[in-house]
């Protein structure tokens, strides 16, 4: 990786958990309060991330004839499967369970919130178990 992709990573991830700090997505009381209809500021939040992707992903294409950084812009193609619903239902019952999902849980160490440490054990062993799972053939 060049230094210039280095640097865009790095100050994209700070960027990223600063924005979700400062609309307090790194603290889960927030989250579960939006996940039960009692406080819908995050919505605002999630639809301004969905807002600015859509252009991005639309806009940069058609101004521009690569990325910055290298590359090429390019399509994939999504396919609706059995492992991604049961992956996605797995995603929203520990996300409803904690109030963490990955970006924010490790965005939220950074404001000293240590027991995110416990949702951020359980989002490993997830990874690794799905890992593994990948490996099995059939």
């Amino acid at each position: 990786m060049k230094a210039a992709q280095v640097l865009a990573v790095l100050v994209s991830g700070a960027l990223f958990g600063f924005g979700l700090a400062l609309s307090t997505m790194v603290q889960p009381a927030v989250v579960l309060s939006f996940l039960h209809f009692e406080d819908l500021g995050l919505a605002l939040v999630m639809g301004g991330a969905v807002v600015v992707t859509l252009l991005a992903y639309r806009l940069a294409p058609a101004v521009m004839q690569r990325p910055l950084l290298g590359g090429g812009f390019g399509r994939h193609a999504s396919v609706m499967e059995r492992d991604t619903v049961v992956g996605a239902a797995l995603f929203g019952i520990g996300w409803g369970l904690c109030g963490v999902c990955p970006g924010p849980a490790i965005a939220g160490l950074g404001t000293g919130n240590l027991e995110l440490l416990w949702a951020l054990g359980g989002i490993l062993a997830g990874a690794w178990l799905q890992g593994r799972r990948a490996r099995v053939p059939g």
